[in-house]
């Protein structure tokens, strides 16, 4: 197999903020590509800085693992172990690596990712739109623009949090959820999630720090809104040590390593009696796509970066208005996107 990468710098729309990292419009993100037999795989990597990770070291971990690639892509489990010998961590580029062998799988067999895993298309739910952190006439405009999607989440964790969210539901009136990023202490999260509760919210993601466990369990008994985990879940041994903490977790492919791992997860959550949400890092309709190969199996989604994009470079499974659309073009059923005017 031969593994490329190259540079796939995204745009936002608006500034994004979250209480945890400051405002961003650029993301450097990374396309990866495996050609093997005449058939190419693609994936993508969003690396994260709040988790130590950048493009470079993204580029870095690739070329280190490009050697061991070997000749069989269906190998995945021979060929992951290989990997996490030669080097752990990395999960963003890890992810990508996962998206274009999972890619390249389905194209070979002429059949889309969510097939093979004998999934129904049907049962994807909606997918939120996420409101990152602004100002009142900033949070206005942005409102403006996603007032028809069923389901939006708004971050939090800054100076005035409780009037704006008051200020978002005043003109929205679907399904609402909120996002601490792990701003808060406990005892500021119950007083803010006491506040918010009559807005009628859904739920509330790492309402406390990524490591304050038992921070999450104190919320969770003095709150009525349900609380998930985001931050405080990366691998599957972290869905175990949150059974009894929260009601829910969010997974996301640069968090857990792509599809294999985000499965295991899931099955584990739902033995556990905890709920799932799918999330993303701010990515094209490729890696979104990727993520929406499990999308069956989630009670919630927040596979939205495409939306957040000046433009997107790809096509593929997320649609419009929280339309998250499994078809059946055989692999993660991505394209180019089409140029403006032009056909594809």
């Amino acid at each position: 197999m031969r593994l490329r990468h190259e540079a796939l710098d995204l745009e936002t729309r608006h500034e994004f903020r979250i209480s945890s990292a400051g405002p961003r419009r650029l993301h450097e993100n990374l396309l990866v590509r495996i050609e093997h037999d005449g058939i190419e795989g693609l994936g993508e990597a969003a690396p994260a800085r709040y988790y130590g990770e950048s493009r470079a070291l993204a580029g870095a971990a690739l070329d280190a693992w490009a050697p061991l690639l070997g000749e069989d892509p269906f190998a995945l489990e021979p060929l992951g172990a290989r990997l996490d010998a030669a080097l752990a961590g990395q999960h963003a580029a890890r992810a990508a690596l996962d998206m274009a062998l999972h890619d390249w799988i389905g194209k070979r067999l002429g059949l889309p990712v969510w097939r093979l895993l004998g999934l129904d298309a049907a049962a994807a739910p909606a997918s939120c739109v996420t409101l990152g952190l602004a100002d009142p006439a900033e949070m206005e405009e942005k409102l403006d623009s996603v007032l028809d999607f069923p389901l939006v989440k708004v971050k939090l964790g800054a100076p005035g949090d409780v009037e704006n969210l008051r200020r978002v539901r005043r003109r929205y009136a679907g399904r609402l959820q909120v996002d601490a990023n792990a701003a808060w202490s406990p005892a500021e999260a119950v007083r803010v999630l006491r506040a918010i509760e009559p807005l009628g919210i859904e739920l509330v993601e790492q309402p406390v720090a990524r490591a304050d466990l038992e921070g999450l369990r104190w919320v969770r008994e003095r709150s009525g809104i349900p609380v998930f985990a985001d931050e405080s879940v990366h691998a599957l041994a972290d869905v175990g040590n949150l059974a009894g903490r929260v009601d829910g977790v969010n997974l996301k492919l640069m968090k857990t390593g792509g599809l294999r791992e985000a499965l295991r997860m899931i099955h584990a959550a739902r033995a556990l009696g905890l709920k799932v949400m799918l999330g993303s890092m701010v990515e094209s309709s490729l890696a979104l796509s990727a993520a929406a190969q499990l999308a069956p199996l989630a009670d919630y989604l927040d596979l939205d970066g495409h939306w957040l994009l000046r433009e997107d470079p790809f096509e593929g499974a997320p649609g419009e208005r929280g339309v998250i659309a499994l078809g059946q073009r055989p692999g993660l059923g991505v394209v180019p996107a089409r140029p403006a005017g032009g056909t594809a």
